[in-house]
C-alpha cells in the first residue's frame, strides 16, 4: 500500500482524549491530527518521537491530518494507525503472500457472523473447501525482545476468540492473524501478564483447531505492506 500523497514528518507532542494527538510541525508550528489507535499505545506514542502523518483531502473531517507511522528512539518503526491492519492484510491475500490462505475464489470483509453479533474481518469462500474466518489483530507492542498482544484488557477481543472458536468447532477454517506493525518485533506471545483471560481464551481456541498466522509488516515513509510470517510463542 502506497501513501499518496506522501507522508509528512512532524515531532510529537502528546497524544490525548484517545483519538487526537499534538504535533510540532518543522517550521514550529503546532496542530491537531487525528489518532485511530484507541489502545494504549505502550512506547508508541513518548513525546519527542518523530511521526509520520496522512492529509485527506475530505472537506468534511474536523482533522484532516491522520497520525500513520512513529519513530523510537531505539530506531524501530511502528505504524500506529490500527486502520491499516486490514487493509495490509487484504492486500496480502489478494497477492498471495499469505500463502496459508490461496486458492479460494471470493474474498469479502465486515462480514456479519458469530453468536455474539460480530463482523468478520475478513471472509474467504470458495466452492471446494469450507468457509475461512479471519480476525486480522495489530501488534505493536514490544517489551524485552518479544511482541505481546494486546497491550490492554480486550473484553472485544476475547469476544472475538470465542466466536473464532465456535466457528472452528463448527468444522470451517478460524484464522486469528496477526499483522505485525513494529519493526523491532520478530516473535509474537499472547500478553498473558496484561489480559491472562485472553491468554487463556487463545489456548482453547488453538485446541479447538483455531489457526494463528503472524505475518509481519514492512513500514516505510513511501509503503506499507506485509513481507514474511514470523513465529508465535506458544
Amino acid at each position: 500500500m502506497k501513501f499518496s500523497p506522501a507522508l509528512q514528518p512532524a515531532t510529537l507532542i502528546k497524544r490525548y482524549k484517545r483519538f487526537l494527538a499534538d504535533i510540532e510541525l518543522p517550521d514550529g508550528s503546532v496542530t491537531t491530527i487525528h489518532c485511530a489507535n484507541t489502545g494504549a499505545m505502550t512506547g508508541c506514542a513518548e513525546p519527542g518521537n518523530r511521526v509520520w502523518y496522512s492529509t485527506s483531502d475530505n472537506p468534511k473531517r474536523k482533522y484532516p491530518c491522520s497520525w500513520e507511522l512513529s519513530e523510537t528512539a531505539a530506531g524501530h518503526t511502528i505504524c500506529v494507525n490500527t486502520a491499516q491492519a486490514n487493509r495490509l492484510v487484504v492486500e496480502a491475500i489478494n497477492k498471495g503472500i499469505v500463502t496459508e490462505l490461496t486458492g479460494y475464489s471470493s474474498l469479502r470483509t465486515e462480514v456479519k457472523y458469530g453468536s455474539e453479533n460480530s463482523r468478520i474481518d475478513v471472509l474467504l469462500q470458495d466452492e471446494s473447501k469450507p468457509d475461512c474466518y479471519i480476525e486480522v489483530k495489530s501488534v505493536t507492542l514490544l517489551q524485552d525482545g518479544r511482541g505481546y498482544f494486546p497491550d490492554a484488557v480486550t473484553t472485544r477481543g476475547q469476544k472475538h476468540l470465542r466466536e473464532l472458536k465456535e466457528i472452528a468447532e463448527s468444522g470451517k477454517r478460524a484464522i486469528l492473524f496477526f499483522a505485525i506493525l513494529h519493526s523491532g518485533i520478530e516473535n509474537v506471545s499472547a500478553a498473558h501478564h496484561i489480559d491472562p483471560d485472553y491468554f487463556s481464551l487463545i489456548r482453547e481456541a488453538e485446541r479447538a483447531g483455531v489457526e494463528i498466522l503472524c505475518y509481519k509488516a514492512v513500514l516505510t515513509q513511501e509503503e506499507l505492506y506485509l513481507g514474511h510470517c514470523i513465529k508465535f510463542n506458544r
